[in-house]
């Protein structure tokens, strides 16, 4: 490789001997610092950032300068990365500018204005690809649904015709409920999808999105629930809608299918290990307070007949608090990652034991900045800046720091490093 002169680049720049250079052939690719690591392959992505340790900047200049193209057949030596005080420069992407009619993807253009009918059409594609070439979950839900939106339109049909407006009301529930199953559906099919120039994360988070949207719509029906028991018990109503006991016993033995599908989600407290296991709880938790709700209308009527003056407001306030009960530990922790609280997997105390390990070495100064989330249950995200003295070698650093949050469990971890 020639020597490249000071005055050949627009960054002045000297090169350590700590590091030989020789230029890569045609056919070979640059090796990924996993590999020198000795912490696994190429596929290994703890290492997703670290600085160019292979030069120190002129001691002529006080502010930092960016490293330029080493390549000898170079003609043109563009800056790695553009800094600016506050932020870096990323290159304006076509597809995120303001007043354009079209963007790229991978094989053709596709029209903005047409964006929103292939989007509904891929939705509605996806859940029938999810029915018929799905795993085995995700052809059960596409039953139940199938079964929920037959009886639903049944209900409504027969409403309509005799002018029951509980039945339509009801049906409205099943009809709402099994708009946010059929999201659910398409959550475990779009998650399935590889990670693209856009989702650089995948798709697994619509799983979790799911479930906090069950979660919230259980809450928000038990809220309904304790407030029909307030009226029926201010209102004084003893007599109950006895036309409702079919609706609610074959609204119950339809819910008792899904339960059984998905019998083995069927717990309060579970411990997600990954993304699939939260949407396929939410889907069982769903179907399992769909099912408490029928059998409280049925135990209401049943009540009344005995003569239990106030059974409906007692059946309904009961459901309301079971169906309470039993989504909040969803909510709470489809929410937490939502808002990518601190991993309940990790306990604080041990983030904090490694903190105050890298803060003891000699080389470094400062840790500041560390932030810890969970992407998906099961897969921890971390980050941290960590300020080491002049003249250290970064990469024994940055190995201490892979490997310290990789055996607590950090899949990803990215590391910032500034000399002092």
């Amino acid at each position: 490789m020639e020597k490249l002169n000071d005055q050949d680049t627009k960054f002045p720049f000297s090169r350590t001997g700590s590091f030989n250079y020789s230029q890569l052939e045609t056919t070979e690719s640059p090796r990924s610092w996993n590999g020198e690591f000795g912490l696994g392959g190429v596929t290994d992505r703890r290492f997703a950032f670290s600085r160019q340790a292979s030069f120190l900047h002129s001691p002529s200049f006080d502010s930092p300068r960016t490293p330029v193209s080493i390549i000898p057949n170079d003609s043109v030596r563009k800056p790695f990365i553009s800094r600016t005080v506050s932020s870096i420069d990323i290159p304006a992407v076509d597809y995120l500018q303001d007043g354009i009619d079209s963007i790229w993807t991978e094989d053709k253009l596709i029209s903005v204005n047409s964006v929103d009918k292939v989007s509904i059409l891929g939705f509605l594609l996806s859940i029938l690809r999810a029915g018929r070439s799905g795993n085995r979950p995700m052809k059960r839900l596409f039953v139940l649904i199938s079964l929920n939106v037959a009886y639903s339109t049944a209900e409504l049909c027969i409403g309509l015709v005799t002018g029951r407006f509980g039945l339509v009301s009801d049906a409205f529930h099943l009809t709402f409920g099994c708009g946010l199953l059929t999201f659910s559906l398409f959550a475990m099919d779009a998650s399935r999808k590889k990670p693209d120039h856009v989702y650089t994360y995948g798709y697994k988070r619509l799983e979790v999105l799911s479930a906090f949207t069950n979660a919230l719509f259980l809450l928000f029906m038990s809220f309904s629930l304790a407030v029909e028991a307030l009226h029926a018990f201010i209102q004084d109503e003893s007599e109950h809608k006895h036309y409702l006991i079919i609706s609610a016993v074959t609204n119950l033995l339809v819910n008792l299918i899904g339960v059984w599908f998905f019998r083995n989600y069927a717990r309060v407290n579970l411990a997600y290990r990954n993304a699939e296991d939260m949407n396929h709880h939410s889907v069982c938790l769903h179907v399992l307070a769909d099912s408490i709700r029928s059998a409280g209308v049925i135990l209401a009527s049943f009540l009344l007949t005995l003569g239990v003056e106030n059974a409906e407001v007692l059946c309904l306030g009961l459901v309301a608090v079971m169906v309470f009960m039993l989504v909040m530990p969803l909510f709470r922790v489809s929410g937490g990652v939502l808002l990518q609280m601190a991993p309940p997997s990790i306990p604080a105390s041990a983030l904090g034991k490694c903190l105050r390990q890298v803060n003891s070495r000699e080389d470094v100064v400062e840790v500041s900045q560390a932030r810890f989330w969970e992407l998906v249950p099961g897969h921890v995200v971390g980050s941290l800046s960590v300020q080491v003295k002049k003249g250290t070698d970064e990469r024994a650093i940055l190995e201490y720091v892979h490997h310290l949050y990789h055996d607590l469990g950090v899949q990803d971890l990215t590391v910032q490093t500034d000399f002092a």
